[in-house]
């Protein structure tokens, strides 16, 4: 299924603020939060959607991504969502409420909103992984086609002894003595104008609001061992050089089962030894030999996919443009492909024998052999193009 705009999600202009932005993705979870609509899966697949849209458009880096590449610049995949960014990696409603608590003000209800939908305590922060990032070298083959890549990831994951939660065996956890469960403490502080009050995470507890009595012997508490993991990744035609994607949920894993970090991929070309890329277009230079230019024939022009012949005609000038349409590299929005430009160049022979140098003194007193005017004026635009 076809991923929507994220501006049409949120019924907000391009040109639209981080306040505008964040004022429309409250107003749509308002609308369809789970605890306003309990059971109604449309109404949670529209909750996700908006989240997802909030996510990227309230990250300056993330909306220039979008903006300039679309989903293929958060997803991976043209088209289809696939495993990268915003929420494909697998994020849970519970997630998304810990990401934008400060939207929300707890997974409780409608506590940040005024009250009115559902209740219960508000959910704890969660640890979250840091991201990991890798580079990956494409030849302009793979970039026409898009490629998987495997990747051997050392990294943060759970621990298979606790499961990620920190505890040994049954020792579970007790309520934080600090903050009283609540995850935060309150500071008094004496200033010119008073007493003041500041509220922070708690200190013992990291704002989990309990601490672990039995600690892992494995991962001593901490809910995560340093391992490996292989991480297919699709990466999408029409990709370019310092393009890049990120993949949700594949970073370092975050403590005591925690959101783990994303797996950011940055993009690089491998020089290509005959073709040139000009954004979709690729550049080919066609050295022709002075009798072919001058009579014309048939040359083997390389293309991404192979070789394809090409007709030259009789009296081809140094400087033409040949153009292969539907040659180049595909759009990574999907919008079309570009084409291959071949550019004339015209060899002229570094050393001569004498046969051949008394025939092209023979050719240099035919007329022929001599520009034109016309040719001359061609020319001339063709080199003040450049400049201009």
């Amino acid at each position: 299924m076809e991923k929507r705009d994220y501006y049409e999600i949120l019924e907000v202009e391009k040109t639209a603020t981080v306040e505008e932005i964040k004022k429309a993705y409250r107003k749509k979870a308002i609308q369809y939060h789970p605890d306003k609509n309990p059971g109604d899966k449309v109404a949670e697949d529209k909750f996700k959607e908006a989240a997802e849209a909030y996510d990227v458009l309230s990250n300056a880096d993330k909306r220039a991504r979008y903006d300039q590449f679309g989903h293929a610049g958060m997803s991976g995949a043209a088209g289809n969502g696939g495993p990268f960014g915003g929420f494909g990696g697998g994020m849970s409603m519970d997630d998304i409420f810990s990401m934008f608590g400060d939207i929300f003000g707890g997974r409780g209800g409608f506590s940040g909103f005024g009250g009115g939908f559902g209740g219960g305590s508000a959910q704890r922060p969660r640890f979250r992984g840091s991201d990991l990032r890798v580079k990956v070298k494409l030849s302009l083959k793979e970039i026409s086609t898009g490629v998987e890549k495997k990747f051997k990831l050392k990294k943060y994951v759970p621990c298979n002894h606790c499961h990620g939660s920190g505890a040994e065996g049954d020792g579970g956890a007790e309520t934080c003595p600090t903050c009283k469960g609540s995850g935060t403490v309150i500071r008094n502080q004496q200033t010119i104008l008073g007493t003041m009050q500041t509220r922070t995470t708690c200190p013992t507890c990291g704002g989990e609001g309990k601490i672990i009595k039995n600690k892992c012997k494995e991962c001593a508490g901490e809910g995560i061992v340093y391992g490996e993991e292989v991480v297919s990744v699709n990466i999408p035609k029409g990709v370019m050089e310092g393009m890049q994607l990120s993949m949700g949920g594949k970073g370092n894993a975050g403590k005591h089962n925690g959101i783990p970090g994303d797996l950011l991929i940055f993009v690089e070309e491998e020089p290509d030894k005959e073709l040139i890329r000009d954004e979709n277009d690729l550049i080919y230079n066609l050295l022709l030999s002075f009798p072919t230019a001058a009579l014309g024939g048939a040359v083997e022009i390389p293309t991404i996919d192979g070789k394809v012949k090409v007709k030259i005609e009789s009296g081809t000038q140094p400087g033409k443009v040949l153009r292969l349409r539907g040659k180049g590299l595909p759009s990574v929005n999907g919008y079309g492909t570009g084409d291959l430009l071949v550019n004339v160049s015209i060899y002229v022979p570094e050393t001569l024998n004498k046969e051949e140098k008394k025939s092209l003194e023979e050719m240099e007193n035919s007329d022929n052999f001599k520009p034109n005017t016309s040719v001359k004026e061609k020319i001339f635009k063709k080199f003040k193009s450049l400049f201009d």
